[in-house]
């Protein structure tokens, strides 16, 4: 393959322009849709779904209004008439007036709006921009709902990633057709990556926010993988003693590809199998999610082994055209003699590191998953403000309504199970439902069939709304939730959007360690061939574990706790900590592969341990502290991200590339392998001399 491409280089570059744009145009051809729907199949949301149908599903959106001088009077209501008539005008959409709720106090309304796509829900929110109450009316109206949620402009996070990494690379090549290189490949693996996650999305249930997801992590890891390959291709150029011409840059991408590229390639074999355990989940949970990790990352991946040498022989010895001024490495470079500190004292060195580690950890002992809403959103958002009036007139519970659902045949325990909902501590209210229209009882339903006060009809079944006491993240509701359940007579169901997560947050808890065994299985088994030993993958798997610790720690302790104090307090996405643990895993791993590949290359030599640890540092500082530095920076401009979900990920990322980049690489490995000395290469039934051959013993 390797020589393939240098061959036909030209080839290679025209079938990559071609790729991305017959994946380009067919993605914006034929959009995917998306689906946010995280019901778990065979629990109590879905059952009720199966004979409610679309009875089930709650209103998108709705106009949160608030008039003090009362939602009733003349004035407000011929304000409210003339908006809903403007809110209808819009193809598709309805404001149902008729649905709407009032709060005791008669001050707070919600009117449920219905409308058939995003693109409507946009034409909502300029209807409401635009809408200026009568004077003298004090009339204030929001939008409930994730379709109106304040977004950030497509591309802005993303661009802040790439220049960041464009200085980076400057600094790192001081060069600017070298630091170019990995931004084409970059952006090249990632608009395939994300094209492909858009069609794909056609055969596969996948998420909205998957596609940032693709764009995260192919950037992150596809700049970097780029960057390793340029690197060495430069030190082996170099390093041919001025042999220019066409085979002394053939042979450079060669030996480039067989050293950095093969570490590359198990790098992200080991990104795209740890990403893959979220498939524990279930293929209907996992495969969407698990296919966003994937795509950016096989993309860029190909991009790095394929495309990337086939320029590289079109650049050849002009890559360091352009160089700036200060290119001259010092002769001992810091990161060797940093390595000798830490293995004269790898005891008390490691022992330092691990307290740090732990210390970062202990958050995380409290970590508790559940669903973000618009609780959690700026106050200068409408939702934000829309929840926190939802919360004034109706209490908090009204942000997610539990719904009592039975079949049409049940009308009688429904109605005693509204009664002991109603009864029970921890519920605020029992309300009628209001989506869907009334079926009128059929002749000889005779008074027991007849629907209840609180209880709405349905031709699949009978429903009604309670509204609990405390709101959908506090952990209250949750055990509210499993009362019901356990309380409420057997043909009732307790569904509704914020029991759906809970059952979800359960799942993903339960199959966790599941994920967690698989991941490290898997890694293990890609590790062993690599560095030929068992002891150097079991000590990289766990330092790596460490390192993931205070990851979760640093996330909890800032998005659980809100010890920055920006109103961020909540639970953690179920979704989320499954995939950061698989995708940080895969991350930490690639800094085990580079730097102990390069170890074990030093080791090769002469078998002195201590040398080769801190040789292997000193000739991977460089490369990997600019690849440190370029993942950081993508991935906490994703911390600015409006999803909240998102930014927990970006948050998480940039926090263990961090780790790994400092406490981890610089203290922890080179402790603990001058500890573990000759004993890091020691593998079972096989001398050293079967396992390399060629090398001498000494």
């Amino acid at each position: 393959m390797i020589r393939f491409c240098i061959r036909h280089r030209r080839l290679v570059m025209v079938l990559w322009l071609a790729l991305v744009a017959a994946l380009a145009g067919a993605a914006a051809t034929w959009p995917g849709p998306s689906d946010d729907d995280f019901t778990l199949p065979g629990s109590e949301s879905r059952q009720a779904a199966a004979f409610l149908g679309e009875a089930a599903e709650e209103a998108p959106g709705a106009l949160v209004v608030y008039a003090p001088s009362g939602i009733e009077s003349a004035p407000v209501r011929a304000a409210l008439t003339g908006l809903a008539a403007r809110v209808d005008a819009v193809p598709g959409a309805q404001a149902a007036m008729e649905e709407r709720r009032v709060s005791q106090d008669g001050t707070i309304a919600s009117i449920p709006l219905h409308y058939p796509d995003q693109a409507a829900a946009q034409a909502i929110r300029g209807v409401r921009d635009a809408f200026a109450p009568p004077a003298g009316t004090a009339l204030t109206v929001e939008l409930s709902g994730g379709d109106f949620a304040d977004v950030t402009p497509g591309g802005v996070t993303e661009g802040l990633g790439l220049l960041a990494a464009a200085v980076v690379l400057l600094v790192a090549f001081r060069s600017l057709i070298a630091a170019a290189l990995p931004l084409v490949i970059g952006i090249v693996g990632v608009t395939c990556g994300a094209a492909t996650y858009g069609l794909l999305s056609h055969l596969v249930s996948t998420p909205g926010f998957g596609v940032y997801l693709t764009i995260m992590l192919g950037l992150g890891v596809g700049i970097d993988y780029a960057l390793l390959i340029v690197t060495r291709f430069r030190t082996e150029l170099a390093a041919a003693d001025g042999a220019g011409g066409v085979m002394g840059v053939e042979g450079a991408v060669e030996r480039a590809m067989r050293t950095a590229g093969r570490s590359v390639s198990f790098a992200g074999l080991i990104v795209i199998a740890t990403g893959a355990g979220i498939l524990l989940l279930g293929p209907s949970l996992g495969g969407g999610v698990a296919l966003a990790a994937g795509c950016g990352v096989v993309m860029v991946l190909l991009a790095s082994l394929t495309l990337l040498p086939a320029l590289l022989v079109v650049i050849g010895t002009r890559i360091d055209r352009f160089a700036l001024p200060g290119r001259a490495a010092r002769s001992v470079p810091w990161s060797y003699r940093w390595s000798k500190v830490v293995q004269r004292r790898p005891w008390t060195a490691g022992a330092i590191a691990l307290v740090a580690l732990v210390a970062l950890a202990l958050p995380a002992t409290q970590l508790r998953v559940g669903w973000s809403d618009a609780g959690n959103r700026p106050v200068t958002d409408t939702t934000r403000r829309a929840h926190d009036l939802l919360a004034q007139g109706f209490g908090p519970g009204m942000a997610g309504p539990l719904v009592l659902a039975a079949p049409a045949t049940a009308a009688a325990e429904l109605r005693a199970a509204v009664r002991q909902a109603a009864a029970t501590p921890g519920v605020a209210q029992v309300i009628p439902a209001e989506n869907g229209a009334d079926r009128a009882p059929e002749a000889g339903d005779g008074a027991a069939q007849a629907p209840a006060a609180g209880v709405r009809e349905y031709a699949g079944g009978r429903v009604a709304l309670v509204i609990p006491a405390t709101g959908p993240q506090d952990e209250r509701t949750e055990q509210l939730i499993h009362r019901l359940r356990a309380e409420l007579p057997a043909p009732v169901l307790v569904s509704g959007s914020t029991a759906a997560a809970a059952d979800y947050a359960e799942h993903t808890a339960d199959r966790l360690p599941w994920v967690v065994g698989a991941v490290l299985l898997a890694a293990f088994v890609l590790l062993v061939p690599v560095f030929r030993s068992l002891v150097v993958p079991l000590k990289a798997i766990v330092v790596n574990l460490l390192s993931i610790g205070a990851a979760y720690g640093v996330v909890v302790a800032v998005f659980q706790f809100d010890v920055l104090g920006q109103g961020t307090a909540g639970p953690i996405d179920a979704w989320v900590p499954m995939m950061l643990f698989t995708i940080m895993f895969g991350l930490s791993m690639d800094y085990e592969v580079f730097l102990l590949s390069r170890i074990r290359e030093e080791y090769l030599k002469d078998r002195d341990n201590t040398r080769a640890v801190a040789d292997g540092l000193a000739r991977t500082a460089a490369v990997i502290t600019s690849v440190a530095t370029i993942m950081f920076c993508v991935f906490a401009a994703f911390g600015a991200f409006d999803d909240r979900a998102l930014r927990v990920m970006g948050v998480g990322l940039a926090v263990a590339v961090l780790v790994d980049a400092t406490v981890v690489r610089l203290v922890l490995v080179p402790a603990a392998m001058e500890v573990l000395g000759d004993r890091n290469w020691w593998f079972p039934g096989l001398t050293f001399r079967r396992l390399t051959p060629g090398q001498k013993r000494t």
